[in-house]
């Protein structure tokens, strides 16, 4: 007979195999785009911004307005520039190339910050080199080289440190130093210190700060193998270092794991803020911190729903809204754009929201290799 931790691993080896043919098969070709089959809330439009932009993922924006865009498998980071403001790019730029799942990027003073599997990377003063693009500089290679949720979404908080999740090497395991996020003190060329802000964190793909309060916010990605319908998805908040969200033990703030559950209490635990759907794989998360959008979007949560991979009907590939009241507690949950699935063919898979600052809406989209651009002209203007 096997051991059955000997199952579990070659469980694991099998998920992990099948996400990765499931993501190049999303990821392997460029698809058509069809905006017509979006639907969006009376009021908006949505455009392309840009196209040619083979696996976008997560995004941030230069000081000088440069939009940088990192990819996974393609291992490329993207520049794309508006030079004439009409809001649509005039070029796509490759910046740099040959990179280990180059997912996540960062901005702060002048420098474009990339993660790649092992590593954080630092381009210096990008925006005056986007056509002669330097050689990056090693700021850590401190992670591990296990490509199971080994892209990293990072950004620099309020506090002036780097935020890195690790997520588990696995659907599920135990395995420590694994399943959290970090912060690291950057000064110079190196890290000075690193400290882990949450823990029991299966896979965050996308965070960032509450503009009020300046808490960490986060999305994490649900386990696996449990059935179509749980355990949910999370919305998280990690106000305080120091919190355990309940990986691998508990899911979704109330589902003991079959595995690693016993002996263990939910209550134990923090719950998320709100429950997504099933398998929806949630990746990047904004606050809405312009005003061109109405009143009720503002400082409200906006998630990239990539779309689920296994399960038997596909669920996600869309935006959705999170209302939050004055306690910071959802009151509801509801699509903002939904469409890039059709029954069960998909166009589209959206990653990552960023908010520009004329209260545009950016979407990344890897599965179509394109940034779509979402405005609020007003209902009066639609016609």
């Amino acid at each position: 007979m096997v051991p059955s931790k000997h199952l579990r691993s070659l469980s694991s080896v099998v998920a992990a195999l099948a996400v990765l043919l499931t993501a190049n098969t999303a990821c392997a070709e460029k698809g058509d785009i069809y905006l017509d089959k979006l639907n969006l809330p009376a009021g908006f439009k949505i455009e392309v911004y840009a196209e040619g932009v083979t696996q976008a993922r997560h995004m941030t924006r230069g000081d000088k307005g440069t939009l940088f865009v990192g990819s996974t498998r393609e291992g490329k980071v993207y520049a794309i520039v508006d030079k004439d403001g009409d809001h649509k790019a005039d070029e796509v730029k490759v910046i740099a190339e040959g990179l280990k799942l180059p997912t996540g990027v960062a901005f702060k003073d002048g420098d474009l910050y990339v993660s790649a599997l092992t590593s954080i990377l630092r381009f210096d003063d990008i925006e005056s080199r986007l056509d002669n693009p330097p050689a990056p500089v090693t700021i850590t290679s401190q992670f591990p080289d296990k490509y199971h949720h080994g892209w990293k979404y990072i950004a620099f908080g309020p506090d002036g440190w780097l935020y890195v999740p690790l997520g588990a090497p696995c659907n599920i395991c135990e395995e420590p130093g694994y399943a959290n996020i970090q912060r690291l003190k950057i000064e110079g060329d190196k890290v000075v210190k690193s400290e882990t802000w949450a823990e029991g964190v299966r896979n965050t793909v996308g965070f960032t700060w509450h503009p009020v309060t300046k808490h960490l916010w986060f999305t994490d990605n649900g386990r696996d193998m449990l059935g179509d319908d749980i355990p949910p998805c999370e919305l998280n908040t990690a106000p305080v270092a120091g919190k355990h969200f309940g990986y691998p033990y508990c899911h979704g703030g109330d589902i003991l794991d079959p595995e690693f559950g016993d002996g263990k209490s939910c209550s134990n635990y923090v719950p998320p803020v709100q429950k997504l759907g099933p398998h929806v794989a949630p990746l990047g998360v904004k606050f809405y911190t312009g005003t061109q959008f109405p009143a009720e979007y503002r400082n409200q949560v906006l998630i990239a729903e990539h779309g689920s991979w296994n399960r038997s009907n596909k669920i996600g590939y869309r935006v959705t809204k999170v209302t939050l009241n004055d306690k910071g507690e959802a009151t509801s949950y509801q699509p903002f754009i939904d469409g890039w699935l059709q029954g069960e063919e998909v166009w589209g898979r959206p990653v990552d929201v960023l908010v520009m600052p004329d209260g545009a809406l950016l979407i990344s989209d890897d599965y179509a290799g394109a940034i779509y651009r979402v405005t609020y002209p007003g209902i009066s203007d639609q016609g």
